[in-house]
């Protein structure tokens, strides 16, 4: 595979996440001044404190927990997709190890 082919293809993104006690660790998938797409593992009990930020999309691959997009708490589970739009607070709770994909623009 060529450099270029291993920074667009990813054949096992899972593999891709980094758990640590400390808390998450994202992993870029892609890194540009105008969007950021990203791979994030979540211990069992993790949790990211909610906070404000730009509109972004979270696609979750493994792992069950909630998330909360201003007041409202959603179950995660692999397959769901949660689009959050600008300004809102949004957190997550780890119920079990988590795995998810995360983007979003920046301006």
């Amino acid at each position: 595979m060529s450099d270029t082919t291993s920074q667009i293809y990813f054949a096992d993104t899972k593999a891709k996440a980094v758990f640590a006690a400390d808390g998450p660790k994202p992993q870029f998938l892609i890194d540009t001044p105008n969007f950021k797409a990203l791979v994030v593992g979540l211990e069992a009990g993790g949790q990211i404190p909610a906070h404000p930020g730009e509109a972004a999309m979270y696609h979750f691959l493994e792992g069950t927990g909630l998330m909360t997009v201003g007041d409202e708490a959603f179950e995660i589970k692999p397959g769901v997709t949660v689009v959050v739009p600008s300004g809102m607070k949004r957190g997550m709770n780890a119920k079990t190890r988590v795995v998810f994909l995360g983007s979003k623009g920046e301006q």
